[in-house]
C-alpha cells in the first residue's frame, strides 16, 4: 500500500544518539542520524551524492559528515561545505535533510514535505507531563512484517485472550464485547471484564486478593502510534469507566516506525501510576512486557509470510475487524491525499460544476 510520509516517525530514545554517525531507515528511507557539537540532532538523506555512498560509512569532522569514499562534506542541513582537491562546492551536490525533534527523551523525524513538519502534531498525552506518573523508556521490537499489521494489531483487545494468556490477558475475556469507537480523529476499541481473577501482569503489581475489574482501551493515532491504557481495580470498588485512574494503570505506548514494506520496529515505552520512583520495578514490568510482546512478535511474522504467498481465498473478515478495517482506509486516504497537489479553489474556472 505504501506509507504515509508526512507524519512524525520515531527513531530511537535520545539516549542512543550521540556525537557520531548512525544509520536509520524510516518508511523506506536510508537516513544518517547524528548530534552536533551543541546536542543538536539531525538527520540526512544517507546517500552521498557523488558516488552514492551510504554517509554512514563516512564519519564526523567536527560538525560535519565526511563521506568515507572522496571525502565531500556535508554540515547537518545537508549543504556541502567541501569538496577535497577544488575550492568551489557544487550547489548540486547537498544532501536532503530532514527535520528532527525530542519530546520526552523521543526522537522524531519528519518524513514528509519539509514545509509541512509542525512540532505541535507529535503525540502527547496529558499524563506524560503530570505528576504521580512513572515514565519508562522499553525496548525496540523488531518485526518482520508490514506496519499495518502491527499497528492494527494494537487497536484489538480481541485477540489478548489467546495470544497472551498467561501475561495480559486470561480465558475470562474471551466472549466479553469489544466496543469501537471511529467518529474522531483516534480510532478506539475497548471493554471491561468485570469480577474476574487479575491476570498475570496485575498479580505481580497490583496486589489484588480477590477477583478485579480490569479494563483495555486501545487508542491508535494516525498513521501508527497506539497507547494501551490498561489496569484492575478491586470489584468492591464498582468503578466507574471513567474513574480509571482509581484503580492501578499503566499506559503502554507503542511507537510504530515502518522502516520498509517487509520490517517495522515498534518503539515501546510505559507509564504507570504504581511504583513510581521505582526502577527495580520497571525492570519487572519490562521484562513481563517484552514477553507479552514477543508473542506479538511470534503472530505478526507468521502472518507477514503466509500473505506473499500465492492467495487460494479471499481473507475473511469478522465482528472484531471494525477499528482495523477503518484504519486502513484512513490510511489508504492519507496516501492517495499525498500522492496528488491540491491547488485549492479554482480562480476564473472554464467549467461550471452542477452536482
Amino acid at each position: 500500500m505504501g506509507f504515509v510520509r508526512n507524519s512524525w516517525y520515531v527513531a530511537g530514545w535520545s539516549t542512543e544518539f550521540a556525537h557520531s554517525v548512525q544509520p536509520v531507515e524510516i518508511v523506506g528511507i536510508p537516513l544518517v542520524m547524528f548530534r552536533d557539537s551543541r546536542g543538536a540532532l539531525h538527520a540526512l538523506e544517507d546517500r552521498c551524492p557523488h558516488r552514492l555512498l551510504p554517509l554512514s560509512k563516512g564519519k564526523l569532522v567536527g560538525d560535519a559528515i565526511q563521506c568515507g569514499y572522496h571525502g565531500m562534506t556535508f554540515d547537518g542541513s545537508g549543504t556541502c561545505v567541501r569538496v577535497p582537491g577544488q575550492d568551489n562546492t557544487p550547489k548540486s551536490a547537498n544532501v536532503p535533510s530532514f527535520p528532527v525533534e525530542e519530546r520526552h527523551g523521543v526522537v522524531w523525524v519528519w518524513m514528509g514535505d519539509p514545509a509541512a513538519a509542525d512540532p505541535a502534531a507529535i503525540f502527547d498525552i496529558p499524563e506524560l507531563s503530570q505528576d504521580g506518573w512513572h515514565l519508562h523508556h522499553g525496548g525496540h521490537l523488531h518485526i518482520k512484517a508490514h506496519y499495518l499489521n502491527v499497528a492494527e494489531n494494537l487497536v484489538d483487545p480481541a485477540h489478548v485472550s489467546f495470544v497472551h494468556p498467561t501475561t495480559l490477558g486470561n480465558a475470562s475475556s474471551e466472549d466479553i464485547p469489544v466496543n469501537v469507537s471511529t467518529s474522531g480523529s483516534i480510532i478506539r476499541a475497548w471493554r471491561w471484564i468485570r469480577d474476574a481473577p487479575p491476570v498475570g501482569f496485575f498479580q505481580a503489581f497490583g496486589g489484588f486478593d480477590g477477583n478485579v475489574d480490569r479494563w483495555h482501551y486501545y487508542d491508535l493515532h494516525l498513521p501508527s502510534t497506539a497507547v494501551i491504557d490498561f489496569g484492575s481495580i478491586d470489584t468492591s470498588e464498582n468503578c466507574p469507566e471513567d474513574e480509571r485512574h482509581r484503580g492501578v494503570r499503566v499506559f503502554a505506548l507503542h511507537f510504530v516506525t515502518p522502516v520498509n514494506e517487509n520490517e517495522t520496529i515498534d518503539h515501546w515505552m510505559h507509564l504507570r501510576n504504581t511504583a513510581v520512583g521505582d526502577e527495580a520495578a520497571s525492570a519487572r514490568m519490562d521484562a513481563l512486557l517484552a514477553a507479552a510482546f514477543q508473542e506479538d512478535k511470534e503472530i505478526l511474522e507468521a502472518i507477514h509470510i503466509a500473505e506473499q504467498r500465492p492467495q487460494t481465498r479471499r481473507p475473511v473478515r469478522i465482528a472484531i475487524d471494525k477499528g482495523p478495517n477503518v484504519y486502513r482506509k484512513r490510511i489508504r486516504e492519507l496516501i492517495e491525499a499525498e500522492a496528488v497537489e491540491d491547488l485549492g479553489e479554482p480562480v476564473a474556472p472554464v467549467f461550471v460544476q452542477h452536482d
